[in-house]
């Protein structure tokens, strides 16, 4: 099997290394000089034009300062491709000039050039619709190659060579042809895929009777499925055989799951925040240290924004094994207490009715669910008290609004006369009374 395939791959070679022999002899006749000389001079008019008008043309892309992003990006692209563009405009015109004076045959070179040229202007333009860099690059690539091959009638023999370099895997063939084929249908469908995606993840998020969570868990789905699907139609597509692969693929998932043991429980653990609606984006929570709001929810982990802009990303595994606080789970309405103390020479029914009076002055302390104060205790200098309020709007901030209360407690008690005690020492040195000695033994 390898020695045929060794013959096939000398046959291609030989025959298509006939055809360029046959192709450079021809180069010696007159005409086809001629139209050689024609091609080069045309190739140095176009760059002489890029030289001539190159500069004028970014100097006038430069004050058209109010056009739209995605038309200053054609014309760079445009600008940079000047010579084939110069090029194009030029050779076709003497393509058609020369076909109604001479013969058709005496024309063919140019043709192919022109053809040629077009078609890598045009790929090179369409393909810059392509938002992906890499799969922009593979696409264009992969295009000039296929499309030089068909113009110069050498498909035939290209897929022929790709064919004959195979290897067998059981009883599925592998060769280079059928992993061009592969990579152009799955890209195909993965391109595809992703569209239908971005469409369906728009709409299902602007679905109002969908929760936060299940739009996640049904984007997250969506797109599992699409891809996996575009892979496997793929493959189907060019003929492999994917009962192997099932095999193959379930033996290596079980090595994988020892050593991947940690992103797998994020993985399913992901999958339950989802399903239980515990956290949802937009929630606010707690978790150790750490304090904010849920930005997005991810396979692997969950993306949470603190106040001072930092984002944690906290694996999904610890917000199922660890203690969170949410919050925002069932509601938002939120309590707060603060603690502060009067001297004892204050009267505390006056001390309790300001307080609240205070606290309720604050915009985002609720006044449907008002402010309470209680005495909590007899401390050294002070009555000691706790005032607590609701609120509603924790993603606003918790240490800000405690400090407005607090704020707001000290202006109501400097205007009534309410003193806030410190504690106070006194330190007396043996030997200063007046009248003593001191001792000396």
């Amino acid at each position: 099997m390898e020695g045929d395939a060794v013959s096939v791959t000398q046959d291609i070679v030989l025959a298509v290394w006939g055809q360029a022999e046959l192709f450079l002899w021809s180069m010696l006749r007159p005409w086809n000089a001629y139209q050689l000389g024609i091609l080069l001079a045309l190739l140095f008019a176009a760059f002489l034009l890029e030289r001539l008008l190159g500069p004028a043309c970014r100097e006038w892309m430069r004050q058209r300062e109010g056009w739209p992003k995605w038309r200053m990006r054609l014309l760079v692209m445009l600008h940079r491709r000047l010579r084939l563009i110069f090029f194009v405009m030029l050779i076709w015109p003497v393509c058609w000039i020369m076909r109604e004076v001479t013969w058709p045959s005496r024309s063919y070179l140019l043709a192919i050039a022109g053809e040629l040229a077009l078609a890598w202007l045009v790929i090179a333009i369409v393909t810059r619709l392509i938002g992906n860099s890499l799969l922009r690059s593979l696409v264009r690539y992969a295009g000039w190659t296929w499309v030089t091959l068909s113009i110069l009638n050498l498909t035939h023999e290209a897929q022929a060579l790709l064919d004959s370099a195979a290897i067998d895997v059981g009883e599925t063939r592998f060769s280079l042809w059928l992993v061009v084929q592969a990579v152009i249908v799955i890209g195909a469908l993965i391109v595809v895929a992703r569209f239908t995606a971005r469409v369906t993840s728009a709409r299902v998020r602007s679905n109002e009777d969908l929760s936060p969570s299940m739009q996640v868990l049904v984007v997250k789905f969506m797109q599992v499925l699409l891809y996996g699907a575009a892979f496997f139609i793929g493959l189907r597509t060019v003929g492999v055989d994917l009962t192997g692969l099932a095999v193959l693929s379930g033996a290596i998932g079980v090595g994988l799951g020892f050593g991947l043991q940690k992103v797998v429980s994020n993985l399913v653990s992901g999958i339950i925040i989802l399903l239980d609606k515990s956290i949802k984006p937009g929630d606010v929570i707690s978790l150790g240290e750490t304090f904010g709001w849920i930005n997005s929810l991810g396979a692997r982990y969950v993306s949470i924004t603190t106040r001072d802009g930092r984002e944690y990303l906290i694996p999904n595994e610890d917000l199922i094994t660890g203690q969170v606080v949410n919050w925002s789970h069932s509601n938002d309405f939120v309590r707060l207490d603060i603690y502060f103390g009067t001297a004892y020479g204050d009267d505390p029914h006056k001390v309790r009715k300001i307080a609240v009076e205070a606290a309720m002055s604050v915009g985002r302390v609720l006044n449907e669910r008002p402010p309470v104060c209680h005495i909590v205790g007899f401390g050294d200098s002070s009555v000691d008290y706790i005032l607590r309020f609701w609120i509603r709007d924790p993603t606003q901030g918790l240490t800000n609004i405690r400090g407005n209360v607090y704020l707001a407690l000290w202006d109501a008690f400097q205007e009534h006369g309410i003193s806030i005690p410190f504690p106070q020492r006194e330190v007396r040195m043996l030997g200063d009374e007046p009248g003593s000695e001191p001792k000396i033994g």
